[in-house]
């Protein structure tokens, strides 16, 4: 069974998009049933070229990355979500929609690295994408199969304190 996790980030271009991205690399290396999407509540309609390179040179592909919204994941046919989790103060602070399955939902706050001083841009992006990462790999080495819902929500907020 595929565990559904949605990354939010109110215009899903960097934190969010690199959250999938690093999410699904590590599933398939690790051989775990987890898969990421990424959506914002006010999709950019782009992926933010900082963040397609610092992925790209990571070896990690980007094919399948788009700004989306939100709302796809609420529609009738999406998939069901085990987890929501939010990568920006401002989309944490948003009410969202109903998601089907009542997925455990939790915070893991990022800056923005598109805030960085252009000279400092593209570290900055890549400083992020490697704490993503990380927290990601963190995400798939809870036994999700063997906990219920508060002890997933207990795992993940424990994982956004370290």
């Amino acid at each position: 069974m595929t565990h559904h996790i949605l990354i939010l980030c109110t215009h899903n271009s960097a934190r969010s998009a690199l959250a999938e991205a690093m999410l699904n690399h590590w599933a398939q290396r690790l051989g775990r049933p987890f898969q990421a999407h990424s959506a914002g509540s006010a999709p950019s309609g782009r992926t933010n070229p900082h963040a397609l390179s610092v992925l790209e040179r990571a070896g990690i592909d980007v094919s399948g990355l788009r700004s989306k919204s939100w709302d796809e994941f609420a529609a009738p046919g999406a998939p069901q979500l085990d987890a929501v989790i939010t990568v920006c103060d401002s989309a944490a602070a948003e009410t969202c929609p109903i998601w089907p399955g009542a997925p455990v939902q939790v915070h893991w706050g990022y800056p923005d690295p598109s805030n960085a001083a252009p000279e400092l841009r593209e570290e900055a992006f890549e400083l992020t994408r490697q704490a993503l990462g990380y927290r990601m790999l963190q995400l798939l080495a809870v036994p999700w199969e063997t906990l219920d819902a508060a002890g997933r929500r207990a795992a993940l907020n424990e994982i956004a304190a370290r």
